[in-house]
C-alpha cells in the first residue's frame, strides 16, 4: 500500500505517488521520461519522445467528440530539488519520502515537486481512464522547466495539431492565468586573487528563511539570504577586519536564497565584536521583516587558529560591494494590472572558488524593455567591478489575449461547478505557455492547477481536497470543449 493509497482521486494520487518514487531534478529528467513512453506503450497510445526527453503522447477523441478541436494538456516533469541541511537525501537516487499532514500531501526533508508532478499525474489519469468524456489529446510532458524552460524550447512543435493549450502548472485553486512575465539567468562572475593569511577562523550562517519561487512569491518581501550575507560582511568591516576564505548561498536562481554561509579569517580580539554583531543583525532582521521571516537566525562558529589561502582585499571588497549594490525583489509593479508585479530579480546563487566569484540572478518582467534594462544594469555593475557578465535560458512573455474561447469554457465550467469565479489574472513567474504561444500560430492557452504553498522549498505543500476539486474541473472542461 502507498503513503497516499485511499486518497480521492484515486488514480491521480496513484500516479503522483508512482512519479516521486523517480528522481526527476532538473537536467535528470531521462528515467521519468522513459516511464511516461513506457506508460503509453503499456496502453498502445501514441508516443514520440525526443532528444530532450520532452515526451508526447496522443489519445483519440472519445465517442461524439470527433468534431471537437484538439486539445494539448501541458505539463513539465521536472522538479526544484532542495532539502533541509540535516536531509541525507540523494536526488539524484532516492524517491521521495511522502507524508500527509491534514489537508495536505508533503515531502520528508525535502521539495516535494508538486510543482509540476500534479499536472504530470492528472494527464495520466486522464490518459488511463476510457469512460471519461474528451476532444482528442496531445499530452505534452516537457523537461527542465526549472532551469530556464529548456524542454518547451527544444520541443518540436510542428508535430502539435492543437490550438488549445490547458497548461496545468499553477499553484492556486480559483484562479485561471492568461499571462505571464517572461526571464532569463543572469550570471555574474568576478575574478579573484587571494594570498595567504593567518589567524582565528570563524564560520558565519544565515538561515531560518522561509524562501520560496521568485516569481509566484517575490512579492512577499521575503528576506534572501545572499543579499544579508552581503549585508553581514559588509557590516562586519567596518569595525573588523577580515579575509574571507569561502562564500556560498543557495542552488537555484528561481529559488529565494534560504541560507548562506561565509568563512573568514580574523585576529584572535575580535571574537566578541563578531559574535555581539551577529546578534544585532539577527534581532535588527527579525524586526525588519516581521511577518515575513521572524526565523531569521544568524549564527557564527568559532572553527580555530589557521594558516591558509583567503581572499585578496580588493578582490573581497568587489564581492561585498556587489552583494550590498545588486537588486534584488520587485522593481517595478505594472501600471495596467492591479497588484501584478511587473519587473523583479531575485540573485538566487553564490558561489566562491579559486578563480572567480559567481552570482547568478533570474530576472523577470511582463515588458521586455524593462527586462533588458534590469539586465543590463546587472552587467554594468558586474563590469565595472571587473568582472563579466552573461544570460542564459531567456523565455519570451505570455501575451493576454483579449478574445479568447478556450478562456469562456474554462471560467463558464468553473461557475458550472462551483457557483461562481474564477479570477482571470496574469502571473509574474514563468510558464511555458509564452514558448508554445510564440512556436503555436493562433494558439489559445490558459493555466490553472490545484492549491499548493511554499513551492520550491522543503515546507512544499500540496492541497489534497483542492487536487480532488481541480480534477473534477479538468474533466468538466474537457467534457464542455465541442466547438
Amino acid at each position: 500500500m502507498g503513503v497516499l493509497s485511499g486518497l480521492k482521486p484515486e488514480k491521480v494520487f496513484y500516479y503522483f505517488e508512482e512519479l516521486c518514487k523517480i528522481p526527476h531534478g532538473s537536467y535528470h529528467t531521462k528515467q521519468i521520461s522513459d516511464y511516461l513512453v513506457q506508460f503509453a506503450k503499456e496502453r498502445n497510445l501514441e508516443c514520440s519522445q525526443d532528444d530532450s526527453n520532452n515526451v508526447v503522447i496522443r489519445k483519440a477523441a472519445s465517442a461524439g467528440y470527433e468534431d471537437a478541436p484538439v486539445v494539448i494538456l501541458q505539463g513539465h516533469c521536472d522538479m526544484v530539488c532542495e532539502k533541509t541541511a540535516d536531509s541525507t537525501h540523494d536526488f539524484e537516487k532516492d524517491g521521495l519520502d511522502l507524508m500527509i499532514e491534514g489537508d495536505y500531501v508533503t515531502a520528508n526533508g525535502t521539495t516535494l515537486g508538486g510543482d509540476d508532478g500534479i499536472a504530470v499525474a492528472y494527464a495520466l489519469a486522464i490518459l488511463d481512464d476510457d469512460t471519461l468524456k474528451h476532444p482528442a489529446l496531445e499530452v505534452v510532458i516537457t523537461t527542465d522547466e526549472e532551469v530556464g524552460l529548456l524542454g518547451a524550447k527544444a520541443l518540436d512543435c510542428s508535430q502539435l495539431k492543437g490550438k488549445y493549450l490547458i497548461n496545468m502548472d499553477s499553484e492556486e485553486e480559483g484562479y485561471l492565468w492568461v499571462s505571464c512575465a517572461g526571464g532569463l539567468s543572469a550570471i555574474t562572475t568576478i575574478p579573484v586573487r587571494y594570498q595567504e593569511v593567518s589567524g582565528e577562523k570563524y564560520e558565519l550562517v544565515i538561515s531560518g528563511l522561509n524562501g520560496g519561487h521568485s516569481g509566484a512569491e517575490i512579492d512577499k518581501n521575503r528576506a534572501n539570504s545572499n543579499k544579508l550575507i552581503g549585508q553581514a560582511l559588509f557590516t562586519l568591516e567596518q569595525d573588523i577586519p577580515f579575509c574571507l576564505t569561502a562564500l556560498e548561498g543557495g542552488t537555484k536562481d528561481n529559488a529565494i536564497t534560504r541560507l548562506s554561509k561565509a568563512v573568514f579569517i580574523t585576529d584572535k580580539e575580535a571574537e566578541e565584536a563578531i559574535f555581539a554583531a551577529a546578534e544585532k543583525l539577527q534581532n535588527d532582521w527579525r524586526t525588519e521583516y516581521t511577518g515575513t521571516d521572524e526565523g531569521i537566525t544568524v549564527t557564527v562558529k568559532k572553527i580555530g587558529e589557521t594558516t591558509e589561502k583567503a581572499l585578496e582585499q580588493v578582490s573581497q571588497e568587489k564581492i561585498i560591494f556587489f552583494l550590498v549594490q545588486m537588486p534584488y525583489g520587485i522593481q517595478k509593479m505594472s501600471g495596467s494590472i492591479e497588484g501584478l508585479v511587473e519587473t523583479s530579480i531575485n540573485p538566487g546563487i553564490l558561489m566562491l572558488n579559486e578563480e572567480e566569484c559567481k552570482i547568478v540572478s533570474s530576472v523577470r518582467s511582463s515588458i521586455d524593455s524593462a527586462k533588458d534594462a534590469l539586465t543590463a544594469k546587472v552587467c554594468y555593475l558586474s563590469e565595472f567591478l571587473g568582472g563579466d557578465c552573461v544570460t542564459e535560458g531567456d523565455y519570451p512573455a505570455w501575451e493576454y489575449r483579449k478574445e479568447s474561447k478556450l478562456r469562456d469554457v474554462m471560467v463558464d465550467s468553473y461557475k458550472e461547478l462551483f457557483g461562481d469565479g474564477p479570477e482571470v489574472k496574469a502571473i509574474h513567474a514563468g510558464l511555458e505557455c509564452g514558448l508554445f504561444y510564440e512556436k503555436i500560430e493562433g494558439l489559445d492557452a490558459v493555466s490553472f492547477g490545484p492549491t499548493m504553498k511554499d513551492i520550491h522549498t522543503t515546507e512544499e505543500v500540496l492541497s489534497i481536497s483542492s487536487t480532488a476539486r481541480m480534477w473534477d474541473y479538468l474533466v468538466k472542461v474537457l467534457e464542455n470543449i465541442k466547438a
